[in-house]
This record gives C-alpha cells, sequence and structure tokens, in this order.
C-alpha cells in the first residue's frame, strides 16, 4: 500500500505541474480548478493510504519504501511531460536506489 501511496502522491505531482502551465483568467481560477481539486484530493487519499499501511509496516521500513516517490516522479514526467531524466539525476536516483536496497539487506 505504501509503494500505490507513493505512485497515487506522483500522479498528483504531475497533475499539479500540468495545472501550474495552464495560463488562467484570474488567479482565484489559478487555484481553484478541477486539476488543482482532484490532485489535493488524491494527496489526501494517497495520506490516508500510508496511514494506514503503517499498522502493519514498520516505520523504518516504510520510509525507505515512501523513496521510491523519488523514482516515480521523473518517470511520469518523462511520460507525461516529456521531461528528460538527465544524467546528474540519475546518478541522484542511482544512489537513493542503493540505500533503499542496502537498508532493506
Amino acid at each position: 500500500m505504501i509503494l500505490i501511496s507513493a505512485a497515487i502522491s506522483s500522479v498528483s505531482q504531475i497533475i499539479l505541474k500540468k495545472s501550474a502551465e495552464q495560463k488562467y483568467k484570474n488567479v482565484l481560477r489559478e487555484y481553484l480548478n478541477l486539476r488543482v481539486f482532484f490532485a489535493y484530493s488524491l494527496f489526501f487519499f494517497s495520506t490516508l493510504l500510508t496511514t494506514f499501511s503503517y499498522r502493519v509496516v514498520p516505520l523504518s521500513m516504510g520510509a525507505a519504501l515512501e523513496a521510491t516517490g523519488y523514482f516515480w516522479v521523473p518517470l511520469f514526467g518523462l511520460l507525461f511531460l516529456k521531461e528528460p531524466i538527465m544524467r546528474k539525476k540519475q546518478v541522484g536516483l542511482g544512489v537513493i536506489l542503493f540505500g533503499i536496497l542496502i537498508f532493506n539487506l
């Protein structure tokens, strides 16, 4: 459930970014629109999933599993926003992955 929660949170970040790229008639519409409402609803749902997950997942392992969100955001950015994953980011993701693997061993 924590992995699903991290993925849902990442999707909501992509939706917020897409919303921020649009031009709006006024500042109020910039913050009160369907995309922003949906994205924050996903954040809320993600938080609930994470909270319920901690009933069965140890706190230390939960933090390591939530770090997978660092992989989802660039992946979704590549797929939906056509943002390239630059070399520095690839190295950083490799370090994070290495840390998650070491922690779980």
